[in-house]
């Protein structure tokens, strides 16, 4: 998990700074709390780490650029991120892929709609949040 080593402490640094729980993360990346819990262990024996799914859902609905998340500063690495599934020799198959990449996009994508109430979410006081979940049943 080069790429994760510092994951966990940065996910927990822009939960806080948005405001929120671990709760909201995992209703974001479609997992249980537990999961997001394990992600932020500060023991690496206890540490998991997400899907590319889940990690994506949480960059695109939180705004997230997914090289603020990721750790790309290796010596020699030049900074390029090596995605499993899309280093091909053919170039049919690397079109497969990012057709593949851009339709995951695409379901994660917020309409305005929800990028709009997700803005006013975060904005709200915990209290407001933890009446809205109940409202809505979560």
């Amino acid at each position: 998990m080069r790429y994760l080593q510092t994951f966990n402490s940065r996910l927990r640094q822009l939960r806080e700074a948005e405001r929120l729980s671990s709760r909201d993360v995992a209703e974001i990346c479609g997992v249980e709390e537990a999961q997001v819990l394990s992600w932020e262990a500060s023991d690496a024996r206890q540490r998991t780490y997400p899907d590319v799914s889940a990690l994506l859902d949480f960059c695109i609905k939180t705004e997230t650029p997914l090289e603020n998340m990721l750790d790309l500063t290796e010596p020699g690495g030049g900074g390029q991120l090596e995605l499993p599934g899309l280093a091909f020799s053919h170039s049919d198959d690397l079109s497969t892929a990012l057709k593949e990449l851009e339709r995951e996009i695409d379901r994660v994508q917020l309409s305005e709609e929800e990028g709009e109430l997700l803005r006013r979410f975060r904005k709200t006081s915990a209290e407001n949040r933890r009446m809205i979940l109940q409202i809505l049943g979560a």
